[in-house]
C-alpha cells in the first residue's frame, strides 16, 4: 500500500512538474526544434521563397556549393574567424581586469557594478547606431580622441583595414557580462590563500598568476565558449553599420547567410549555410571542452578535477 501511494504521489508530482514547464516545452519544440528540423530538410532542396512551386530535392548539392564552389563562404568564414579571435581574446583579458577592479570593497561599488553591466542589456541596433556615430571619420569621437594625442584620423568602418578592428573595439561595449562571471568566481576565492602567499613573500603579480588565474579558469572556460558561439554569430553590427562593406571586408558569415535567405530568397542554400555554421560551432565547442581538462581548475583540485 505504501509503495502504491508513493507511486501515485510521484506520478502526480511528475504531471504537475510537466504542467508547469509545458509553456517552455511548447515554445522550445515549436520555436527551436521545429524550425531546426525544417531547415535541415530544406538544406537538401533548392527551395526558393519566390518560386516555391519548383522546389526539388538536390541532395548535398547545397553543401558542395558552399564548401567548394562559393568563394564568399570562405571569405565570410575568414572575416568571422578573424573577428571572433580578436574579440574573444580581448573580452577574456579586459573582462578579467574589470572584474578585479569591481571586486574591490570601496564605497559605492554596488552602483559602479550596475553601471558597468547596463551596456550589456542595451539593444544591439541602438548600440550599433551609437558606435557608427563614434567611428565617423569627420566629427566622430574616436578620431577626436586620436586628434587630442596628435594622431591622424582613421576611416574606421569605411576602411577595409580598420573595419574589423573597429568592430572588435565595439564588442567591448558588452564586456560587463563576462566581467560579472569573473566577479562571481573572484568573490569565492578564500582570502587566506593570498594571506599565506604574502607571508611567504609572494609579490602581487606572483599571487595573481599563481592563485587568481588558476582559480578563475572555470570562468575563463565559460566565457571562452560563450564568446566563440556569440561572436561567430555576429550579425546586427555588420548589418546596421557596414552591410558587409567595404569590399566585403566585414562580410560576416551570418550576414552572408541572411543575404541568401532574404535578399536572394535561396532558403535551401541558406539552410545549408546555417547547418555548416552549427557543425563548426559544435566542433569548436567540443575542442574547447576536450582541451579544458588540461587547464581548467575546479576548487582546489588540479586541471579537470573536482573536489
Amino acid at each position: 500500500m505504501r509503495r502504491t501511494a508513493f507511486r501515485r504521489g510521484s506520478t502526480r508530482e511528475a504531471v504537475a512538474a510537466y504542467a508547469f514547464i509545458s509553456p517552455w516545452l511548447i515554445g522550445f519544440v515549436g520555436l527551436t526544434v521545429g524550425p531546426m528540423l525544417a531547415s535541415l530538410v530544406l538544406s537538401f532542396t533548392d527551395y526558393n521563397l519566390v518560386t516555391t512551386n519548383s522546389t526539388s530535392f538536390v541532395g548535398g548539392a547545397n553543401y558542395q556549393e558552399a564548401l567548394f564552389d562559393d568563394p564568399l563562404v570562405v571569405k565570410s568564414l575568414r572575416v568571422t574567424a578573424y573577428y571572433a579571435t580578436l574579440a574573444v581574446a580581448l573580452d577574456l583579458v579586459v573582462g578579467l581586469m574589470l572584474a578585479l577592479l569591481l571586486n574591490a570593497g570601496y564605497r559605492g561599488i554596488g552602483a559602479i557594478r550596475t553601471i558597468y553591466y547596463l551596456p550589456a542589456a542595451v539593444s544591439g541596433v541602438a548600440v550599433s547606431l551609437l558606435w557608427l556615430w563614434i567611428f565617423q571619420p569627420n566629427g566622430g569621437m574616436a578620431n577626436g580622441i586620436l586628434g587630442l594625442v596628435g594622431l591622424p584620423g582613421i576611416d574606421w568602418v569605411y576602411s577595409t583595414t580598420w573595419v574589423i578592428p573597429a568592430f572588435v573595439l565595439m564588442s567591448l561595449w558588452g564586456v560587463g557580462r563576462s566581467a560579472f562571471i569573473y566577479l562571481a568566481i573572484l568573490q569565492r576565492i578564500p582570502t587566506h590563500l593570498y594571506e599565506a602567499a604574502a607571508v611567504d613573500g609572494a609579490k602581487a603579480l606572483r599571487r595573481f598568476f599563481r592563485i587568481t588565474v588558476p582559480l578563475v579558469t572555470p570562468a575563463i572556460f565559460l566565457n571562452l565558449i560563450l564568446g566563440l558561439i556569440g561572436n561567430f554569430q555576429t550579425f546586427t553590427q555588420a548589418y546596421v553599420i557596414s552591410e558587409g562593406g567595404p569590399a566585403n571586408a566585414s562580410l560576416f558569415y551570418t550576414l552572408y547567410l541572411y543575404r541568401n535567405a532574404f535578399r536572394y530568397f535561396e532558403v535551401g542554400y541558406a539552410s545549408a549555410l546555417a547547418w555548416i555554421l552549427f557543425a563548426l560551432l559544435l566542433a569548436l565547442t567540443l575542442l574547447v571542452f576536450r582541451t579544458g581538462r588540461r587547464w581548467v581548475y575546479y576548487e582546489a583540485g588540479g586541471p579537470g578535477e573536482r573536489t
